[in-house]
């Protein structure tokens, strides 16, 4: 349990990082990280509920990404206005 918790924050933090590479913000390594874990667990619930869950680590990786990157969207084009 706590493996996969450790794990998951790495994976997050990862994502996170990559997402802002991709969508081109800068935010702090802490946002980052955030971004990325929240946006693994809401891509994962949501694609979970498509039927198109993650059952490896590049698979959740990926997922982490597509949820950060929807996230960060989601600031920059719908809260901050």
């Amino acid at each position: 349990m706590l493996v996969s918790l450790i794990i998951g924050i790495i994976v997050g933090g990862l994502a996170g990082f990559v997402a802002s590479k991709i969508m081109n913000v800068s935010n702090d390594l802490i946002v980052n990280i955030i971004l990325g874990i929240v946006g693994g667990i809401l891509a994962g619930v949501i694609f979970g509920l498509l039927g198109l869950g993650a059952t490896s680590l590049i698979g959740t990786f990926i997922l982490s990404v597509v949820g950060a990157c929807a996230l960060i969207w989601l600031w920059k084009n719908v809260l901050k206005k």
